[in-house]
C-alpha cells in the first residue's frame, strides 16, 4: 500500500502534540492518563513514539489529543513548507 507521507514519519502530528502538551505544562504521564480519562489508552511510551513520527496515531487517537489539548483536530498537524 502507497504512503500518504515521504520519508520514515509515521504521523504528521507529533511535533505538534509535544509542543501543545509542552505549551499546557504536561508530562507524557500526564497526558497519557487525561487520554485514558476518555477511554482512550496509549501509553507514556506510545505518547513519546507519537511525538518523535515512529508510531502511527488512529482517528480515535487524533480525537482524543484534540479534546486533552483543547484544540481542533485540524490545529494537530504540521505542515511541511514546501518550496514553490
Amino acid at each position: 500500500m502507497a504512503r500518504i507521507i515521504d520519508g520514515s514519519a509515521m504521523n504528521m502530528v507529533g511535533d505538534k502534540v509535544r509542543e501543545l502538551r509542552i505549551e499546557r505544562g504536561m508530562t507524557q504521564q500526564v497526558l497519557s492518563n487525561k487520554l485514558e480519562m476518555l477511554a482512550i489508552y496509549i501509553c507514556r511510551g506510545s505518547i513519546s513514539r507519537i511525538e518523535d513520527k515512529q508510531r502511527t496515531v488512529t482517528d480515535i487517537e487524533l480525537y482524543g489529543l484534540s479534546k486533552v489539548l483543547n484544540v481542533p483536530i485540524g490545529d494537530l498537524f504540521s505542515y511541511p513548507i514546501e518550496d514553490q
